[in-house]
């Protein structure tokens, strides 16, 4: 009787301290998920998901080129989503994005079809762009079969460097300015080449982002 009890009691403690093992190392475990919740940092979001804030009288953009003949580009400016597939404003050809280069507020979007399209309201339309403003543009599928030089010298003078380069099914982005004295730091180009395409037929998409400063008066 007294071994049966002996070993009835073993059991029990056997079974208390197992108990309480398991019950302390939920509880650590909870502690340390409570206390990872409470110390985690989640790393700053910046205004349109740009990689580091902008200074002072500085307005953040970024933007992206379309992908192939599938995704149109993108422009945001200031955590304002101004051109975008899910906004339904983009189409092939250039997308244009006029912003008030004093306030950051957005003017226009519009875009032109340079491969069936006419480039003469285009040429109207950058003849009409008001100095300060701010001018961003992003190809979509084809951007330059419809591009004449007096179109080319029109965004030459808003700053961009490569518009005389853009061919056939070429990634384009550029933001620049009207009345802008030197030319734009914010442009990037992709040749269509089938020996380096991503996809059947044109390049890689092309991003950019950065801050722009604001106009002074």
């Amino acid at each position: 009787m007294r071994i049966a009890g002996a070993a009835k009691l073993v059991v029990v403690i056997a079974i208390f301290l197992l108990t309480f093992y398991v019950i302390s190392q939920v509880f650590e475990i909870k502690m340390d998920a409570n206390l990872g919740h409470i110390f985690a940092t989640k790393p700053p979001r910046y205004k349109c998901g740009i990689s580091k804030a902008c200074p002072e009288k500085h307005f953040a953009f970024k933007m992206a080129s379309g992908a192939a003949n599938v995704v149109g580009p993108k422009i945001c400016v200031e955590d304002n989503v101004l051109m975008s597939g899910v906004k339904n404003n983009v189409g092939r050809g250039i997308n244009v994005a006029l912003v008030n280069g004093k306030t950051g507020e957005p003017l226009d979007t519009k875009f032109f079809d340079m491969w069936g399209g006419d480039v003469a309201p285009f040429i109207e339309f950058l003849k009409s762009i008001q100095d300060g403003t701010i001018v961003l543009m992003g190809t979509y599928d084809d951007g330059a079969t419809k591009l004449n030089e007096e179109a080319r010298k029109l965004i030459a003078e808003l700053g961009s460097t490569s518009i005389t380069n853009l061919g056939f099914r070429d990634n384009w982005v550029f933001c620049g300015g009207k009345g802008i004295k030197t030319k734009s730091p914010f442009e990037q180009h992709i040749k269509n080449n089938k020996d380096t395409n991503k996809y059947e037929g044109w390049p890689e998409v092309v991003e950019m982002e950065g801050c722009i400063p604001q106009k002074q008066d």
